[in-house]
């Protein structure tokens, strides 16, 4: 309640709102509150990729995976390790494997997160 009578809501706001419900269980929720961000014309960060990914391999939401990673292509946080990192998580927990590996083949830094999430996926 106290975040929808807020009057100003900045990304740090939603972030935690959509980590918050990613984190309880509650991905619809948090997907729904991304979408609202966007209508709301609030430009998201790495942190809420991070999230609403989370959210949607949680959920196998593929189709809206795939939403979400044409809007971080759009705002040029595809090179960011951490984005990259729950790109190819997500996928590969949808089952789209082959562009999980494009994502790492793709990525100009991986780190073990980056190569335990390729692992994972096979």
């Amino acid at each position: 309640q106290v975040f929808d009578k807020m009057p100003e809501r900045d990304v740090v706001t939603w972030n935690v709102m959509i980590a918050g419900y990613s984190l309880h269980s509650l991905c619809e929720e948090g997907l729904k509150l991304f979408w609202q961000m966007q209508l709301e014309n609030v430009e998201p960060d790495n942190i809420t990729f991070i999230s609403v990914l989370k959210a949607c391999a949680s959920l196998t939401a593929l189709e809206q995976g795939k939403q979400i990673h044409a809007c971080i292509i759009e705002s040029g946080l595809k090179s960011d390790m951490f984005v990259g990192n729950a790109l190819i998580d997500m996928h590969a927990k949808c089952g789209n494997i082959e562009q999980a590996r494009k994502v790492f083949a793709d990525m100009p830094e991986r780190d073990i997160v980056s190569w335990n999430a390729m692992i994972t996926g096979y």
